[in-house]
């Protein structure tokens, strides 16, 4: 069976410039940026739809997204596979003083996971002290998705104090953005004036579904799962009577659209 050394000979043999594959010479730590971010969703989307054979296939990719920016850093002089695992395992003893003992061999107390979470971020805090950057807000990384980022730093911010405490008063705001987002349609829409309101509104959506305790990724999701199943019922049903859905007026397309969902929900509200 291949091990981790086997993955990183192959790697290294597809980078040879000689001797390797044109298309894996040319990336760089840029190019191959999105496919990493790609392979992280690919992961999720297949624990989602619990398919063990796809999430075993989905990790390979995803460690190999790993080994191929090592590969790139061991080229550049900068640091090698191993330095990432070291770095990677120093950092989970580090950040785990409740199951890994100090130099003395003293273990601290947590009393639950959300006791954990707690500890972790004040591990992170300290280990940032050093940072140019004071903010309670440095080091959420501007690469991730946005929505992600948004709750990163709606986090932060209530680890603090500055939050909402249910989420009632969440959809109070969620109605006061909507209100301003219809005052801008209204006013003419001005397109940056309109993308800072909807930006407000998706914002706070992030916000009420943390406070719900809700995966807002795993919601939208559902979401678009729901459209998409949806949406190809439709198609299904058009064709059915012969006909297509395209060119048709939105009123007849809304029609199947109650269809496909009175199907899947038996008539009652989704």
């Amino acid at each position: 069976m291949s091990d981790i050394d086997e993955l990183l000979r192959i790697m290294a043999k597809l980078r040879d410039r000689e001797h390797g594959c044109p298309w894996d010479v040319a990336q760089d730590f840029a190019s191959i940026a999105p496919y990493t971010i790609e392979e992280a969703y690919e992961v999720a989307d297949a624990i989602d739809r619990g398919d063990f054979v796809a999430l075993r296939d989905e990790l390979g990719d995803l460690l190999l997204q790993v080994v191929f920016h090592a590969r790139l850093a061991e080229e550049a002089g900068a640091f090698t596979f191993a330095d990432v695992v070291a770095a990677i395992c120093a950092k989970l003893v580090r950040r785990h003083p409740h199951v890994f003992p100090d130099a003395e061999g003293n273990l601290q107390k947590v009393e639950n996971a959300a006791a954990q979470t707690a500890a972790w971020e004040a591990h992170k805090r300290r280990e940032r002290a050093g940072d140019d950057d004071p903010s309670l807000l440095a080091g959420i990384p501007r690469g991730l998705p946005e929505w992600l980022r948004a709750l990163k730093l709606q986090k932060r911010a209530a680890s603090i104090g500055f939050d909402w405490s249910e989420p009632g008063p969440v959809l109070d705001k969620l109605a006061e953005e909507l209100a301003e987002v219809r005052a801008e349609l209204a006013a003419g829409a001005d397109p940056a004036r309109l993308e800072d309101e909807i930006g407000d509104v998706l914002f706070v959506g992030v916000n009420l579904a943390r406070l719900t305790g809700i995966d807002y990724s795993a919601a939208l999701r559902r979401a678009n799962a729901k459209f998409e199943r949806r949406f190809r019922r439709m198609e299904q049903l058009a064709a059915a009577d012969g006909t297509t859905l395209a060119g048709k007026p939105l009123a007849e397309q809304d029609a199947y659209w109650n269809r496909a969902k009175t199907e899947e929900t038996g008539g009652a509200k989704p």
